[in-house]
């Protein structure tokens, strides 16, 4: 598909698939205001009535897009319709008034002081200021009469790009005319990349300015799987790609499970979920149970922790979508980017590389073993032959791995750990023999051997799971979990893709977790190739000196198998 007139920019792929349309950009966010004065004596109150009228009519519409939608758009859409609705925020908007600023400007500082203060807490915390300024600019709009920011209206099939779309909008994308999303910013853990895979549209984030210089209107043919966007691409070869994507994702979706190579070899799919609804969502796709169970997402907003009995409640609305299957419970992953207010320290250095995770228990055990009681409680309500399987995040040592199982295995829980730290990896044949189970958290570990933030836009050429050291370091754990006979998963966004599954289906990992839309993927994808291809794939991208050379390769080893 190489003609002289091509030209291509890369960013990271994080939903593969190819689309061959117009490209039509965002509908433009509102210029911020500068200044604006008012005599706050004489004004001030009909200033923030009027700040009042517009957040409850952008609220109204945001609400009213979450009862159309369902699952995590749903949950993406009212925690946003929230933010509008947050008393912090609208208190700091009124001090602003009273200061003598109109609704605008006032909006515009409050929202300042809240994006310094998520910026300075780093992680997730940051990345939620692309939701704030969303808010913002929603607000401002509606205060002067203006079209809300977003997307645009369209007819036919287009290409969306934005700088970094707010979760909002990608929630709510019409996949029947949005055939791709490409953004400058972002990174393989972005809202927008978690909705994306969501809704199985192909998506490429992290392109960097190059694309702004792509005009709407602009024909383009995206490859998620590489993570390209060709402008000049030839025609033909672009329509007989998409209309052979396409007919491959009708075949995705007729497939069922259970998953295995050509060749019989199984390869256990599972969810990963955050809380009681995705877990129904997910008992309707192909998977086989739970790989990963977020329990830290339902308590991000609590400022006590929870009684047992509260904890097993939650925990059992999960346990109850999966009722003969197996579920691996992650316990607590609360620090860096997640903060819990009843678990973790109020100020660190570097969180990312602080109290998180396990070592949260460390000089706090009773926390641990109370999250531990409560899901031994939780798991006697189900069947006798379903598996409760419990791992802890951040494991580094082989003491900790041996510390933790004991206190699964004192509450019949099956014990195992995450290696996402890479001397985990390194010193998996010390730590293995404690456990019955290790799962590849391959997010943090490839942020840990890249040492580069995996939520910074400039840095996710680095957080690229396809990184060929971090392969290494998966193929070591493989190596050491069959001497040990200890089962090997994969938990990370690396699970999703189907052409990196089948890599590391030929590295040796038992079972892959992801999304529960794309499980069916990843299924289809396995069937299509023996286990010793599989091998042969994983072979080339350890061999390769970049993600983007490991990606080439194997997708070029693929097509020989034809």
């Amino acid at each position: 598909m190489e003609n002289a007139s091509e030209s291509t920019i890369k960013g990271t792929g994080v939903v593969a698939g190819v689309a061959y349309a117009e490209a039509v950009w965002v509908r433009p966010r509102p210029a911020l205001p500068t200044e604006g004065s008012i005599d706050p004596e004489q004004a001030s109150d009909s200033e923030y009535d009027r700040f009042l009228a517009a957040v409850d009519t952008v609220a109204g519409r945001l609400e009213q897009r979450a009862a159309a939608a369902e699952g995590q758009a749903a949950e993406v859409l009212t925690a946003t319709a929230g933010m509008v609705k947050d008393r912090g925020w609208h208190k700091a908007v009124r001090k602003n008034i009273r200061t003598g600023r109109n609704a605008e400007f006032a909006t515009v500082g409050a929202t300042d002081k809240f994006v310094t203060m998520f910026e300075a807490a780093g992680g997730v915390m940051a990345e939620r200021t692309t939701d704030l300024k969303d808010v913002r600019d929603r607000v401002i709009a509606e205060l002067r009469g203006e079209d809300e920011p977003g997307l645009p209206l369209v007819d036919g099939e287009a290409v969306l790009f934005a700088d970094d779309l707010a979760p909002a909008d990608t929630a709510t994308l019409d996949t029947k005319h949005i055939k791709a999303l490409v953004t400058e910013l972002g990174g393989p853990t972005s809202h927008t990349a978690i909705i994306a895979r969501q809704l199985d549209i192909p998506c490429i984030v992290a392109v960097g300015a190059a694309l702004s210089d792509i005009e709407s209107g602009t024909l383009v043919f995206v490859d998620g799987a590489v993570g390209a966007v060709t402008l000049g691409a030839d025609e033909e070869a672009s329509t007989k790609a998409v209309a052979e994507y396409r007919e491959r994702a009708a075949r995705v979706a007729q497939w069922r499970g259970p998953a295995e190579t050509k060749d019989g070899h199984r390869v256990q799919l599972l969810a990963n979920v955050a809380d009681g609804n995705a877990a129904r969502i997910a008992s309707d796709s192909q998977a086989e149970g739970i790989g990963l169970y977020r329990t830290e997402l339902s308590f991000l907003s609590a400022s006590e922790e929870p009684s047992v009995d509260e904890q097993a409640k939650i925990y059992g609305k999960v346990f109850k979508a999966f009722p003969e299957s197996k579920v691996v419970v992650r316990t607590l992953d609360a620090g860096s980017d997640k903060p819990i207010s009843y678990a973790t320290l109020s100020s660190e250095e570097n969180p990312a590389l602080g109290v998180r995770g396990l070592r949260i228990a460390r000089d706090n055990e009773a926390l641990l073993t109370r999250q531990l009681d409560a899901i031994a409680q939780a798991a006697e309500a189900r069947d006798d032959k379903a598996s409760t399987w419990v791992m802890a995040p951040m494991v580094a040592t082989s003491t900790e791995a041996q510390w933790f199982a004991g206190l699964c295995r004192e509450r019949g829980l099956t014990a195992g750990a995450m290696i996402e730290v890479p001397a985990a990896a390194l010193m998996a044949d010390k730590i293995m023999p404690h456990l019955d189970f290790v799962s590849i958290g391959t997010n943090d570990l490839t942020q840990y051997t890249m040492a580069a933030d995996r939520l910074s836009p400039q840095l996710a050429y680095l957080t690229d799971p396809w990184q060929p050291a971090v392969l290494r370091l998966i193929q070591h754990t493989c190596i050491v979990g069959q001497a040990n006979n200890v089962a090997v998963g994969v938990c990370g966004e690396a699970a999703a893709d189907p052409m990196l599954a089948c890599v590391l289906t030929g590295l040796g990992v038992n079972s892959l977790s992801a999304a529960s839309t794309a499980v069916a993927g990843v299924g289809a994808q396995l069937a299509e190739v023996t286990l010793e291809q599989c091998q042969q794939l994983s072979e080339v991208a350890l061999d390769a000196e970049s993600p983007d050379a490991a990606r080439t390769a194997v997708v070029e080893r693929m097509e020989s198998f034809a």
